[in-house]
């Protein structure tokens, strides 16, 4: 039996093993269909966090998070730039203690792009096989968080008035979690199961690989087949990861597609809005 404690503060290669045996939740928007899952008039809930905004609206945000690996960054804030697309950016501690992506943390500000927290040691908060229990205790969550929104602080990010908005590490989390994020005045949020996208860390040598061109066009069919397409979607995708064949090298000719399908996009913060019910 797999001790989660153990897997807290693993090294990135423990945790990378530790993922792929856990693969196929994460594959799946990580619950069961409909499970936990609270929908109002222009968002949904799961777990108490938002997954999904407005979906009266053809508008999505573009969410791209970032640890160990963040050697796409520069290639999508070009394409961002070119296509004057203001996304939404979600780093760890590593990242930022990557001399080499700290311009790159500068430029998404300076840019006009939401950047956030995603966790200092990208901790794991709840077991996979039991969401309901911690592994976290309330003093490690807060000083994990806020070591790295202090992180981002420094280097320019998350001045402005409202909410600090924070998608989870592992995207993975409770009640429990929502309610001390609250207390924080951070809003934790996930993002919105369906498309699949979030398949784009997975390497080559793993069965549940995908290739890039599969993974953009299950987002397309999504959109084509859902009943509210994409709107109010929260579309996650990776800064980088270990496979070679690199998901956001599509992103110009994603951003391209869904435009042309009527689609506007915001950040965060602007699909979001306060973040409470």
């Amino acid at each position: 039996m797999v001790n989660h404690k153990n897997h807290t503060n693993a090294s990135p290669g423990r945790r990378l093993e530790y993922l792929l045996m856990i693969l196929p939740p994460l594959l799946t928007g990580c619950t069961a269909p409909g499970a936990g899952r609270v929908a109002d008039t222009a968002r949904t809930f799961d777990h108490g966090a938002i997954v999904r905004a407005d979906t009266s609206l053809p508008t999505l945000a573009l969410i791209f998070t970032g640890g160990e690996h963040g050697e796409g960054t520069e290639h999508i804030l070009h394409v961002l730039n070119q296509r004057k697309v203001k996304a939404s950016f979600f780093v760890t501690g590593q990242y930022l203690a990557n001399e080499a992506y700290q311009p790159h943390v500068r430029r998404m500000v300076n840019e006009g792009h939401y950047v956030g927290p995603h966790s200092h040691a990208h901790l794991l908060y709840c077991p996979w096989d039991d969401r309901a229990r911690t592994l976290v205790t309330k003093q490690q969550f807060r000083e994990d968080l806020l070591h790295n929104i202090n992180e981002l602080r420094r280097l320019g990010a998350l001045r402005g008035p409202g909410p600090v908005y924070f998608i989870p590490p592992y995207e993975w989390f409770n009640e429990q979690h929502v309610s001390w994020a609250g207390a924080m005045e951070v809003v934790l949020f996930n993002f919105t199961p369906g498309s699949r996208s979030n398949r784009d860390w997975i390497p080559e040598d793993h069965p549940g690989f995908v290739n890039s061109e599969v993974i953009v066009q299950d987002i397309l069919e999504y959109e084509r087949n859902a009943p509210h397409g994409l709107n109010g979607h929260l579309l996650l995708l990776h800064l980088g990861g270990l496979r070679k064949d690199k998901v956001f090298l599509h992103l110009d000719a994603l951003i391209g597609e869904l435009r042309r399908r009527g689609y506007a996009f915001a950040r965060v913060d602007e699909m979001l809005g306060s973040g409470t019910d």
